[in-house]
């Protein structure tokens, strides 16, 4: 099996507060902080980690989130200021491996966990609360760096320092990047390998079969 060493840089959490927002209360979690100590990964998070709006955030197929300092230095050039660890609200801040390219069903192995690569980040209006921009959320999927949510496969601790390990990769080649271009784009042959993917989030596997659906009743009408 594959093997890719890298690291973690920090674990962040964060628990959910209040922020005035173009006048009114928005409830939200994305502020994390880097930790001291080694977090225990378990059930469908990281402790002392919340999620403030669990209709569309948390659960199986986004226990953990993880995103690059790579990435990071980026936007530290694409914005012209610093991006610390933990500015988008990821659990996992990495080193060492180029999350764009990691595939669906790729499965880590960190500290005493084992973790996998879920699916994309699909922005909400909170990522522009984050960074003071309303407009922030199309910019960053514009810039097709979505980090990576990944599902707790083996329950263990996690720290900074700690190596990632990637212990296993499918062949199918869908990463994340491509599929979180198919929240835009109708390329029927990449609809058609998302679906061949058995670890698809049925989140995904859901909107892809009505898009299919709807281009073949295109097609016969």
């Amino acid at each position: 099996m594959p093997s890719n060493i890298a690291r973690l840089v920090s674990v962040n959490v964060g628990v959910p507060r209040n922020v005035e927002w173009f006048g009114r209360t928005v409830t939200t979690a994305i502020w994390k902080d880097p930790v001291a100590h080694r977090v225990a990964v378990r059930g469908v998070n990281v402790d002392g980690d919340d999620q403030a709006d669990r209709r569309v955030h948390g659960g199986p197929d986004k226990a953990v989130y993880a995103y690059s300092v790579e990435d990071y230095a980026w936007w530290a050039g694409e914005l012209g200021v610093p991006v610390l660890p933990g500015t988008f609200g990821e659990n996992l801040t990495t080193e060492g491996i180029d999350l764009t390219q990691t595939v669906i069903g790729e499965r880590w192995r960190v500290g005493t966990a084992t973790l996998e690569v879920a699916q994309p980040r699909l922005p909400c209006f909170k990522l522009g609360i984050r960074m003071g921009d309303a407009d922030f959320v199309e910019h960053f999927e514009r810039a097709e760096r979505p980090g990576a949510y990944l599902r707790i496969i083996d329950e263990g601790e996690v720290g900074a320092g700690d190596n990632i390990d990637v212990v296993a990769r499918p062949t199918h080649g869908l990463t994340t990047v491509a599929l979180a271009s198919l929240q835009h784009d109708g390329n029927d042959a990449l609809v058609e390998l998302a679906l061949s993917v058995e670890s698809l989030p049925e989140g995904w596997r859901h909107t892809l079969e009505q898009r299919r659906a709807r281009a073949a009743r295109r097609e016969q009408g």
